[in-house]
């Protein structure tokens, strides 16, 4: 993918904008996180901080749910966040109010509308 292709598709991707995905991979399961094919030529990957503690309740190779957008930056790869709580860490609601306080407001913004999100504890870039 060019840079002028992913920057095309950031243009169209939008916080909150959910997508039916298939987890296509789980590399080092309770690590890294999950890569899920959402029908792009770019893929999602879901972290693991936003994954249960248990790698237990991961979604697995072939799960398929629905998404939404969580992040983009310059890197062509769209992180998502489960729209199914099963696959959400247990005390997400907690955690979001602390790390990303004003995610309800940004639902429907375009991704390229806000410069970069708060560092969690434990992220991976």
């Amino acid at each position: 993918m060019s840079v002028q292709e992913w920057e095309q598709t950031r243009r169209q991707l939008h916080f909150g904008q959910r997508f039916a995905g298939r987890v296509v991979q789980v590399p080092r399961p309770g690590t890294i996180g999950v890569f899920v094919f959402i029908g792009l030529v770019v893929g999602g990957f879901v972290d693991a901080l936003l994954l249960p503690d248990d790698a237990t309740q991961w979604p697995t190779v072939g799960t398929e749910s629905e998404f939404e957008v969580w992040w983009v930056d310059e890197r062509p790869q769209i992180r998502l966040k489960p729209v199914d709580s099963r696959y959400l860490r247990e005390d997400f609601t907690e955690w979001l109010s602390r790390w990303r306080p004003g995610w309800p407001e940004e639902h429907g913004l375009p991704v390229l509308a806000i410069d970069s999100p708060p560092t969690a504890p434990g992220a991976v870039d």
